[in-house]
């Protein structure tokens, strides 16, 4: 394997370089670019720059990123460098001013990873905040991470249940199927349907946007209709007034008692996630049941939550799992590594060289930090998302939209 040397021009000859480092996050295994990524992107006529080790979490040694065209050495000199989870201080300075950087970023709740990026001179593209329009739905890292995210919250919920999750008939006699309620139907809340449902447990949906009813139900599932309706914006949720988040806690609790199984994803960029199943509520469940809270990064949709922890409070285990996709390094990462070449091959002239164009819809809303470009016709930071846009927390695995909304 040929190491790259520090001394080598960061563009020679024209050729754009991609950099790939190993992310440093504690239990962080994905990477952001696969080896069958980068022969696609070495096909087009970048050079790709892959840190030692990088794949090795998600089961990809240094030797497939050779065999697929990259170089394994120093990425962080590179021209664009692409990354999973947000940069860290030591991680920013590294980074060449006039350089580019794409990956999770979480520009909502941690402002000051913009502002340093911006310092550093470096123009910076947030994956969270890729708008939801159809020609970027190749580029949509939420989504893809979401949907396992919702797979593999279900199964932990199966682990940890004291209950089958299929309706068993047997000779010692029938077994009752577990009744699963998912509250938020955006990707991760749909794919946690039809996982349940694919477990044999009898499944009900929630969310506040009306229009995702027949979804739900044509992933075989029950609808629950609490009367509440919060329509948004952009398919998102908007958020419930005091009156309503009252009124809906209320009729929740009243439904939440007769579920074996609930799974919540309602995630609010740069917010606390909403209360949704509250300490009265899991009182309320059967002993045995299970509550799995994907909002653990912003605070919990569970009043009982502990981020990052598995408790058992009124003989309910209360699950409240961190950056699930890590846990499936080798399909999260094969999804996102697409996302990304997506969304970099979109700033990419005909021959290869690095040119955004920032009056496409999906560089200028993506973009929250740096120099658009030399004419500075829009402002370091315009891309950044609003308070209810787009936004997975530190590592986008979760919903993200207001109330129990969930994605679009």
């Amino acid at each position: 394997m040929t190491a790259i040397s520090d001394a080598e021009p960061s563009q020679a000859g024209g050729t754009t370089r991609v950099g790939v480092p190993r992310e440093a996050g504690a239990g962080e295994r994905r990477v952001a670019l696969v080896p069958k990524i980068v022969e696609r992107l070495v096909g087009k006529g970048l050079e790709v720059v892959v840190e030692s080790g990088a794949g090795l979490g998600a089961l990809l040694p240094d030797d497939l990123y050779v065999e697929a065209g990259a170089r394994i050495g120093d990425p962080w000199d590179a021209d664009v460098v692409v990354k999973v989870a947000p940069p860290t201080e030591g991680e920013i300075a590294k980074l060449r001013r006039g350089g580019t950087l794409i990956g999770f970023l979480d520009p909502l709740a941690r402002p000051e990873i913009v502002k340093s990026l911006d310092g550093a001179g470096v123009t910076a593209f947030a994956m969270e905040a890729i708008p939801r329009i159809s020609r970027a739905q190749s580029m949509d890292a939420l989504s893809s991470q979401a949907n396992v995210a919702g797979y593999k919250a279900v199964l932990l919920a199966a682990e940890r249940s004291t209950r089958f999750f299929p309706m068993l008939t047997t000779a010692a006699g029938t077994v009752k199927p577990a009744q699963a309620l998912i509250l938020g139907v955006g990707v991760a809340g749909l794919q946690a349907l039809a996982t349940a449902k694919r477990l044999g447990a009898r499944t009900t949906g929630y969310d506040v946007r009306p229009e995702v009813a027949d979804q739900v139900r044509s992933l075989g599932a029950q609808w629950l209709d609490l009367g509440i309706e919060a329509v948004g914006e952009g398919g998102y949720a908007r958020e419930l007034t005091e009156e309503e988040r009252a009124e809906q806690q209320k009729r929740l609790e009243e439904a939440i008692t007769g579920f074996d199984i609930v799974i919540t994803t309602a995630n609010v960029p740069g917010r606390k996630a909403p209360t949704l199943v509250t300490a009265a509520a899991v009182a309320g469940m059967k002993a045995g049941s299970v509550v799995v809270d994907m909002a653990g990064e912003s605070g919990g949709n569970c009043e009982l939550t502990e981020p990052g922890e598995i408790v058992v409070k009124h003989d309910v285990t209360i699950a409240s799992p961190l950056n699930l996709p890590a846990t499936m390094p080798e399909h999260s990462s094969e999804l996102y590594s697409r996302n990304v070449a997506s969304l970099l091959e979109l700033m990419l002239d005909d021959e290869g060289r690095l040119a955004p164009d920032y009056s496409d819809e999906v560089l200028l809303k993506s973009r929250v930090a740096g120099a658009p470009d030399a004419t500075g016709s829009a402002e370091p930071g315009a891309g950044a998302p609003a308070a209810g846009a787009p936004g997975a927390g530190a590592t986008g695995s979760a919903e993200a939209a207001p109330s129990t909304g969930g994605e679009a």
